[in-house]
């Protein structure tokens, strides 16, 4: 599985980290920089608004954010190898149980 695109939430926000813990997926940036993708008009005020996971049947091969092209984002290159062997090396994160009930708290909030 792939999940990317606009998700209009950083990478360190407790949400984000929710989610990749929740769902078990790897982010690619990890260890590789903050890949900061909004906004592309703004230098000094940038923030890593666009996100890229995948399951660890797949392995990373190329991710850098491109010059841009006159959107108020910048576009990014992940380019990514399906290796089903991989995830005997790559670990899946798992939720504990505390972050799956604030998952599911969170959840009933916005679907009231």
């Amino acid at each position: 599985m792939i999940v990317l695109g606009d998700l209009n939430d950083v990478a360190w926000s407790r949400t984000n980290y929710l989610f990749k813990n929740i769902c078990g997926l790897l982010d690619p940036r990890i260890g590789r920089g903050f890949f900061n993708t909004f906004h592309a008009g703004y230098p000094f005020i940038r923030f890593p608004l666009d996100h890229f996971f995948h399951t660890n049947h797949f392995r990373l091969l190329e991710l850098k954010r491109l010059e841009s092209f006159g959107s108020d984002h910048f576009p990014v290159l992940i380019a990514l190898s399906h290796e089903p062997d991989a995830e005997v090396e790559q670990e899946e994160l798992e939720p504990d149980a505390e972050e799956v009930n604030e998952a599911e708290e969170k959840i009933q909030e916005v679907t009231r």
